[in-house]
């Protein structure tokens, strides 16, 4: 059965400089297995599926897929599927906010200067990291210690543990060996822009995500408190995979705000069934 389909690329500065996320916008009698097996043929960073709320509160709900597993929470999934959700005739409860629900509970959505942002969750795991996985992270990225000023978990879903190095530069030139942890590394540069790269295991390799929201958050509600940034901030990544994403990170009281820009670039249907009669990826 065909499926209204987008494809969003999220924090791009040009047109497909970003993350691409893929959004099945009418998910309903889809199962679990299914979109899983969706999400690893679409074979982008995160797909999700848009299914009505169970959350009075909320405007809908979604479930956002990896290739391999599924996540409480992303943040450019987050934003893209509330793009297609607005462009395919959304409208939320309130015109001012859009309250998306998701397995890590309700996410705020409102508009910045014309672009989206994302209320940044609380972080689900904070603070200090073992001494054991400090040591293997720092291994699998070939860091001596003086160049880490700190390290710490940055968990608001998907698992991210923040690395924060002095050198920006040395950013742009780490390699990531086979570890399994959710690593961001950032370095604040001299006009006060954050460089930043994410990686990821995925099948035994790490994979690097082009620009991601839920990392960002993290770092912010972990740099706020070390007293590393000063807000707005601007977030560069991409670079190191040919890409060219940016996020203004704002703190309005307790509030932190994840913004930047949203494109549609490809819609349609998707022949879910097609994908049905097909064994899953291994």
């Amino acid at each position: 059965m065909g499926r209204r389909f987008a494809q969003v690329d999220v924090f791009g500065v040009t047109v497909g400089s970003g993350n691409p996320v893929a959004v099945v916008l009418d998910g309903a009698g889809i199962d679990s297995e299914l979109m899983q097996k969706i999400a690893s043929w679409l074979n982008v960073a995160e797909t999700t599926f848009v299914l009505l709320p169970t959350n009075p509160e909320a405007d809908y709900r979604v479930r956002i897929f990896t290739v391999v597993a599924e996540l409480p929470f992303a943040g450019h999934p987050t934003l893209g599927t509330c793009h297609a959700w607005l462009a395919s005739g959304g409208v939320p409860k309130d015109p001012n906010v859009i309250v998306q629900e998701c397995a890590a509970g309700l996410i705020s959505v409102r508009r910045f200067e014309g672009d989206l942002a994302f209320s940044a969750p609380p972080l689900r795991r904070s603070g200090q990291v073992p001494d054991d996985i400090r040591s293997e992270v720092l291994a699998a990225l070939a860091l001596d210690e003086d160049e880490v000023e700190a390290i710490a978990w940055v968990d608001n879903g998907p698992g991210w543990l923040g690395v924060l190095i002095t050198n920006p530069n040395r950013v742009l030139q780490l390699r990531c060996a086979p570890v399994d942890q959710y690593i961001g590394v950032a370095a604040v540069r001299r006009d006060g822009e954050l460089e930043v790269r994410a990686f990821y295991p995925v099948r035994g390799a790490m994979v690097e995500d082009p620009v991601c929201g839920s990392l960002n958050a993290g770092l912010a509600r972990w740099l706020t408190l070390i007293d590393a940034v000063d807000f707005p901030y601007v977030a560069r990544q991409g670079s190191a995979v040919g890409r060219d994403g940016r996020l203004v990170i704002r703190r309005e009281s307790n509030e932190i705000w994840i913004s930047g820009r949203t494109r549609t670039l490809i819609e349609g249907s998707l022949d879910v069934d097609d994908i049905a009669d097909h064994e899953p990826l291994r």
